[in-house]
């Protein structure tokens, strides 16, 4: 199925953290800015995104939603 397909059927507002753990296969971007995402199975480094415009959906798995974010008003998205 493909990502327009589908709707998410768990969401929920970000708390950015090094430390707190979500699960999620989205992201809605409410106020631009970087996003520094740990890859979901990775005990690797972090990732940026940089320069994310606002009203963005990351179409992106993941685990954490990292401190060093400056984007803000981020949503997680699930199904």
């Amino acid at each position: 199925m493909s990502f327009m397909q589908e709707t998410a059927t768990r969401y929920g507002a970000v708390t950015k953290s090094d430390t707190t753990v979500l699960q999620f296969k989205a992201l809605y971007i409410g106020g631009a800015g970087s996003v520094v995402l740990k890859e979901a199975g990775s005990g690797g480094d972090a990732i940026t995104f940089s320069a994310v415009p606002v009203g963005t959906t990351l179409l992106v798995s993941g685990t954490r939603v990292m401190a060093a974010s400056t984007a803000t008003n981020i949503v997680w998205l699930d199904w």
